[in-house]
């Protein structure tokens, strides 16, 4: 089971690690979000860079991985990286991420969960506002939905 920790700069604690996450709406503007195995919490579909790989073929994959879809990225939504955010793995490993959000479009597949996730579907704002979301991924979702053409670094 992996945890978050937020704290005063506690990512310093963690090495660095490269992540993204997929921003997906449905055609009522409801949002792709997937339920966590490891933690129980909600989040954007997304994961860490394998290397050997860019962000967008991470994207592709993780997308593919965790929801059965095949997306194309059409936008950066924002980079994201805070020192006081820090992920705690199972096996000890700690990590401080700078994530990389993308406006994604579905191309083809069905949505079907996997080893990674317990629970998949779109959702409206009101229902992510009562769901246990991440809170790293709050605001990749505020911003996926101002729609603004530059990206957001933060």
């Amino acid at each position: 089971m992996s945890e978050l920790i937020i704290g005063d700069r506690v990512g310093k604690l963690g090495k660095v690690r490269c992540g993204v996450a997929a921003f997906i709406t449905n055609g009522d503007g409801q949002i792709l979000l997937t339920r966590r195995a490891d933690n129980g919490r909600w989040c954007l579909p997304g994961g860490h860079v394998d290397p050997g790989e860019n962000v967008t073929e991470a994207c592709l994959r993780e997308i593919l991985e965790e929801t059965g879809l095949n997306v194309a990225i059409r936008k950066l939504i924002g980079v994201y990286s805070s020192p006081d955010a820090l992920v705690i793995y199972e096996d000890g490993n700690k990590a401080q991420f700078v994530s990389l959000c993308f406006e994604a479009i579905v191309v083809s597949g069905e949505l079907s969960i996997s080893v990674e996730t317990t629970e998949i579907g779109y959702f409206s704002l009101t229902d992510i506002t009562q769901m246990d979301v991440l809170e790293t991924h709050i605001p990749r979702i505020e911003d996926g939905l101002k729609r603004k053409e530059a990206a957001f670094v933060r």
